[in-house]
């Protein structure tokens, strides 16, 4: 799509957060795991601006307190990430923890400690085992490279694979480039971020402009899903900018809309891969809801049928159950007239005007065994519409999280 000199390419890339220029990338096992990589560190060979959005859970990681002192200065060079211990819950030692490992980064890299972002994900309430991250960082700033494979696949938990995304956009004959890496699979639900999230653009613009257009990616992505409607303690997304590129600073006009477009390419890429490995997840749904009184209300009934277990587990059965549904949305809080709720999966109508539709059942029957479902709720009350993105519910993810529970405490 071109508009005024400015086009945007939604490319796919294995480079992820270091398809930007400037930007390196690693990921090594250090011992936080015992056999998986565990330690992640992306950083820029020039002076960044940064953004970060973070959980809203009130119980919050100490790496995320850290964390949001440093983009509170609107400046960064490193991210460094590990997996397998959340250092959530865990106090007074747990802060001194994550301003280590900031300094082991800006020691490695010559940076100062106050220009590294620190991000951790697994176990909530125990120690990190620091001695382990005294070699691992280091040894992980050595090997920072092009690929940024290695970082995606370190900060991963539950996931069953790394995501990554990529895109490029054009300004007045200047290529920027903007890239990002993602984890999360469970406790997923839009909470002011949602997973761990690194964004990486070598675009020139102010701290200001890139934290405007960041809240707008994640609104439209990130917040925009649900896979079992808990909020981690160590939610984050983190946007670093290098100014590589080139380009005239973005500021606003048409090239502000067009990298607010493109981030929110990258952002809603990597949101939909979160909803796609959701724990236990063999389907994805998309949830539309129109005709609402006001937005938040349309918002209170597509996030009740998201999270609603008996909605979930009937997509995963392939139930065309709409009884469910009519109460789901009933419970939502929102202004409902019963007596005008359309509900729709795919094109099989099985709601009309408040009523069952029984010769629709076994076409939506059939929508509902595909692995992409399109549920669509119109209110007839308004103007009000919201979508939100969600996955069924499976045997699979009670194995996983209570056999993960059982053998290592709560994770995030």
């Amino acid at each position: 799509m071109d508009v005024a000199g400015v086009s945007v390419n939604l490319t796919s890339t294995t480079g992820g957060v270091t398809a930007p220029l400037g930007f390196r990338a690693a990921g090594i096992h250090c011992g936080v795991k015992r056999r998986r990589p565990d330690l992640a560190v992306v950083a820029s060979d020039l002076a960044c601006v940064a953004a970060g959005v973070f959980t809203s859970n009130r119980v919050k990681a100490a790496p995320v307190r850290y964390s949001q002192e440093v983009i509170a200065h609107g400046q960064a060079r490193a991210i460094v990430a590990n997996s397998g211990n959340a250092n959530a819950c865990t106090g007074p030692k747990g802060q001194r923890d994550a301003e280590e490992m900031a300094r082991l980064v800006a020691r490695s890299i010559q940076v100062a400690p106050e220009e590294v972002l620190v991000a951790s994900t697994g176990i909530i309430g125990e120690l990190l085992p620091m001695d382990a991250l005294r070699r691992g960082i280091p040894l992980a700033c050595e090997h920072l490279g092009q690929s940024g494979e290695g970082a995606a696949t370190a900060i991963l938990t539950t996931d069953s694979g790394p995501k990554t995304a990529a895109a490029t956009l054009e300004i007045d004959g200047a290529p920027v480039r903007i890239g990002g890496m993602a984890k999360g699979a469970g406790m997923i639900h839009p909470k002011l971020a949602t997973t761990l999230c690194f964004l990486t653009t070598d675009a020139r613009l102010p701290a200001s402009v890139l934290d405007s257009a960041l809240r707008t990616a994640v609104a439209g992505s990130f917040n925009r899903i649900t896979v079992d409607g808990d909020t981690s303690t160590n939610d984050c997304v983190l946007a670093l900018a290098n100014g590589a590129a080139g380009n005239e600073p973005i500021v606003g006009g048409v090239a502000l809309r067009r990298f607010e477009e493109a981030l929110g390419d990258v952002t809603l890429d990597l949101a939909m891969q979160v909803v796609r490995d959701g724990e236990g997840a063999t389907k994805v749904a998309e949830i539309e809801v129109t005709g609402a009184s006001s937005r938040s209300d349309a918002d209170l009934v597509a996030y009740r049928l998201a999270n609603s277990l008996l909605v979930k587990t009937a997509l995963h059965g392939a139930e065309p159950n709409w009884g469910r549904l009519m109460a789901a949305l009933g419970s939502a809080g929102a202004e409902i007239a019963e007596d005008r709720v359309q509900i729709f999966v795919g094109p099989a109508q099985i709601v009309r005007d408040g009523l069952g539709v029984e010769a629709s059942l076994s076409a939506a029957a059939a929508e509902l065994r595909g692995s992409e479902i399109e549920l669509r709720i119109e209110l007839g009350l308004g103007e009000g519409s919201a979508n939100v993105l969600t996955c069924d519910l499976s045997e699979e993810y009670i194995r996983i999280n209570g056999s993960y529970a059982a053998e290592a405490g709560m994770v995030s």
